[in-house]
Formats: structure tokens, C-alpha cells, sequence
């Protein structure tokens, strides 16, 4: 055993120490983007046929896939991140201080991922000028669509205000151990900066956190993809006051699941122990748990108002639901993940890192897997006039999958290159726990191995919590 305290130089590591597993770990982002760039290119010199996503009807194909269902899953982790950053502060929920950040990066991440996708969607890139931007003051009140870009406009330009007024402290109590070869960078975020601004931007950051949590349920995930989704008469199903609290939950588990693999990352890699405790891990896990659990529970509420004397289109809508394998993996994960938090929760003993990363992975499967089912179950079984057809089959494309493989790559590539130039763990957060440990007494205690402390060795996260 050894004790250790967090210090500026533990939250400085990654900016200064790379290693050979960093530069690998490098190159298999860029293959995965170089993947992604290729078959892109394949698109836009042939079009959307190379995805098949224009084979709808008669023909048994669908218009909406992957592309449409990653997007949803990005945007689902962006707005859970957020929203876990802005809980930290609003209500005092210091544990999870040290990840707060990695939050805030996520959501940019998964922001620009999702943005990607709306342009890859469109077909040619050049119809985002002139279909949005040359017509925005018309469509805006006019296209769901369009709807869906300004929100999510908004929630990047919030996210990047939200994170850029918290570096400002850090940069400028941090700056003579920061690397020089940013300076520009320092200088820009750090402009006109005075100590006398600490209290102002503290309630600025306060007020931007409030009112991400307030329009959390009301716009993006929690409001317009589900309204935008039940404009469509291919979704019979997807009406009623529980679809938006449905998106919301499953943005929650996405992003939870999202934060445990970033903390797992980090930790490992930069001897975080005293950090990102175990305690972190635990209290995550826990809230994935109640999240996954809300999820089951809204779908479960979805398919009882399907198949219990419901309209036949809805009916019909739900028993193509039930009958698709798709649909039951992404349960079983969902199941399956619930009763291990479930079990761990009874015998702590069963309780580990690792499990607790790899139910993160298993719910972020099972929510893509449930996106991208969810826009094409619809098409597949459509009971509208114009196609009454013979239900038809999807299978995702690989220029698709190569999409989903470069978002990938081009969401860990962002985290890869940030660590080197910002601390991704506030300041606050070492000053806190400096602040704990003197006032009782302790500092942070891990043993050398990794595993979790023992009762007698309680962390001071711990005892704050």
C-alpha cells in the first residue's frame, strides 16, 4: 500500500508523458478515419446507391439506417455528457468532480460526430448551404430537420462557452507547466483574463449549467428527435408523452456508458488511482443502473400500448418489433448489464473496474443497436397505402459500418490530441480534494495493484461523498 495526493503535476501527466502505446493507439484512429474518408469518397462519386439506403417500397430496402441511427446515438452520449457535467455543479455532486470534464468533452466529441453525420446523410455536402444556411430564416419555421440543426448548434456553442470559462482558471494558475508550443492557444483562452472575474464566470458557468439541465428535457433528445420522428406515418408506434423521457433515459445510459470507458482510459494510462477512485466507478455504475432501468421500463411501457388493443397500424408496428432479433439483442444487453449492477449491488465483492467498463460497452451496444433498429423497423413493415408490402430486410452497408468505425476513430482521435494540450481534470478538483485531506486528516490511499481500498482505508472522496 501507498498513499498519494492528487496534485497539479498528477492532472498535468498526459500533456507531457506519450508513450509508444499513444502513437498506436494514434495510427489506428487515423486507419479507422482513412477508413471512413475512402468510403466516403465512394459515396460522393456515386452517390447514396452505394449505401442502398434509396431501395425502399416494393423493393424491400429502407431510406433511413445506419446513418440516421448512429446520429441519434451520438447526439443521445453528447447531451447525457452535458447534462452529467452540468448535475456536478448544480447539485454539488463532488465525487464525480474529477470526470466532470471528461463529460464536457464528450459531448463536443459526440456533438461533431453527429455532425458529421447530417452531412454525410445529405449526399453531396454542398446542400447543407444551400438547402440550411442560404434558406434558414424559411425552413426554420417550417422543417423538423432544420430544427435539429439549430439545437444542436446550440447545445455545441453552449458546451464549448461552458468548458472554455472553466479553462480560464486553470490556464492561468497552470500556465508556467504548460507546454509553450500552445501558447497561442493559452493566450486566446486566457484573454483579458483577472482574478477579479473568478466569482463573475462561477455564476456565469452556474446559470449555463442550469439551463442545459432545464433544456435538456425540452429540446434535443427529450424534444425535437422525438417529435421530428413522430411526424413520420412509417412510425405508427412512436407517439405519446413517454417518447421524449425514452430518448432522454437512453442518452443517460449512453453517456454513463461513455464516461466509465474515458475514466477506465485515463486512469490506467496516467496512474489516476487517486483520482478517478474507485468510488467514481462505483456511484457510475450505480447510475447506469437506474438509467438502464428507466430505459427497460419506457420500452416495455411502448410495447404494452402496441400490442394491447392498440390501433392495427401500431399493432402491426409492434409485433414487427417483437419478431426482430435486432430488437431482443439490444434487450438481452440492456437486461443483462441491469442484473449485474443489480447483483453487485447485493454482494459488493462482484464489483470491479473492469466489469463496470464492460457494462458500459454492453449499453452503449444495445443503444446503438436499438437507434439504428429503431429508423428502420418502420420501413422494414410498412402499413400505409403506397407500400403495402411484403416485409423487407436491412443489413447495414460497409460504407455504413465504415462511417460508424471512422466516428469512432475520430471521437478518440479528439480525446488523443485535447489531453495534450488542457488538463482534462479541473483544478477545483485537485483543490477540493487538497482541501478534504487537510481537513480530515487523510490523503488518497490505493493499494499498488489497483484494487479497491479496504473499510479502514476509506479515500477522502469517500468520506466527502
Amino acid at each position: 500500500m501507498s498513499t498519494k495526493r492528487a496534485t497539479e503535476s498528477d492532472i498535468l501527466r498526459p500533456l507531457s508523458a506519450t508513450s509508444k502505446k499513444y502513437y498506436a493507439l494514434v495510427a489506428v484512429t487515423l486507419v479507422a478515419i482513412g477508413l471512413f474518408a475512402v468510403a466516403w469518397g465512394l459515396q460522393l462519386r456515386d452517390g447514396l446507391i452505394v449505401t442502398g439506403l434509396a431501395d425502399w417500397g416494393s423493393s424491400g430496402g429502407v431510406t433511413w439506417g445506419l446513418y440516421i441511427g448512429a446520429f441519434i446515438w451520438w447526439v443521445g452520449i453528447a447531451h447525457g455528457g452535458i447534462i452529467l457535467s452540468a448535475s456536478v455543479r448544480l447539485l454539488g455532486m463532488d465525487r464525480y468532480q474529477p470526470v466532470a470534464r471528461l463529460a464536457e468533452l464528450l459531448t463536443l466529441a459526440g456533438l461533431t460526430a453527429a455532425g458529421l453525420y447530417i452531412i454525410i446523410h445529405v449526399g453531396r455536402p454542398d446542400r447543407i448551404v444551400t438547402s440550411i444556411l442560404l434558406n434558414y430564416t424559411e425552413t426554420v419555421h417550417t422543417s423538423p430537420l432544420v430544427w435539429d440543426v439549430t439545437v444542436i448548434t446550440l447545445y455545441f456553442v453552449m458546451t464549448a462557452t461552458y468548458l472554455a470559462l472553466t479553462l480560464r482558471y486553470d490556464v492561468t494558475r497552470l500556465r508556467d507547466q504548460l507546454p509553450d508550443r500552445f501558447e497561442p492557444v493559452y493566450k486566446l483562452l486566457t484573454v483579458g483574463y483577472s482574478e477579479a472575474e473568478d466569482e463573475v464566470v462561477e455564476r456565469m458557468v452556474w446559470w449555463l449549467a442550469l439551463g442545459i439541465i432545464i433544456l435538456a428535457p425540452l429540446l434535443l433528445h427529450g424534444g425535437v428527435i422525438p417529435w421530428l420522428f413522430s411526424l413520420l406515418p412509417s412510425m405508427p408506434g412512436w407517439s405519446g408523452a413517454i417518447q421524449g423521457p425514452q430518448f432522454l433515459t437512453i442518452a443517460l445510459t449512453s453517456a454513463i456508458g461513455g464516461v466509465l470507458i474515458l475514466s477506465y482510459a485515463f486512469r490506467t494510462a496516467y496512474d489516476w488511482d487517486h483520482i478517478i477512485t474507485d468510488d467514481v466507478f462505483r456511484g457510475l455504475t450505480l447510475w447506469l443502473g437506474l438509467f438502464t432501468l428507466l430505459f427497460l421500463w419506457l420500452q416495455l411501457q411502448q410495447v404494452i400500448n402496441g400490442v394491447f388493443a392498440a390501433p392495427i397500424d401500431q399493432t402491426h408496428a409492434a409485433e414487427a418489433k417483437l419478431g426482430h432479433p435486432a430488437y431482443w439483442i439490444s434487450m438481452g444487453l440492456a437486461i443483462t448489464t441491469l442484473a449485474f449492477i443489480f447483483a453487485q449491488t447485493i454482494r459488493p465483492s462482484l464489483f470491479s473496474r473492469t466489469r463496470s467498463v464492460l457494462a458500459g460497452v454492453a449499453i452503449l451496444s444495445a443503444t446503438l443497436i436499438e437507434k439504428i433498429f429503431f429508423v428502420v423497423e418502420g420501413l422494414l413493415s410498412p402499413t400505409f397505402e403506397l407500400y403495402h408490402a411484403v416485409p423487407g430486410s436491412y443489413v447495414p452497408s460497409p460504407v455504413e459500418i465504415a462511417s460508424l468505425i471512422g466516428t469512432i476513430g475520430v471521437v478518440t482521435l479528439f480525446f488523443l490530441v485535447v489531453s495534450k494540450v488542457i488538463p482534462v481534470v479541473e483544478l477545483h478538483a485537485i483543490e477540493a480534494h487538497e482541501d478534504d485531506g487537510d481537513e480530515h486528516g487523510e490523503a488518497y490511499e490505493y493499494d499498488g495493484d489497483g484494487e479497491e481500498p479496504t473499510a479502514d482505508r476509506r479515500t477522502s472522496t469517500e468520506v466527502n461523498a
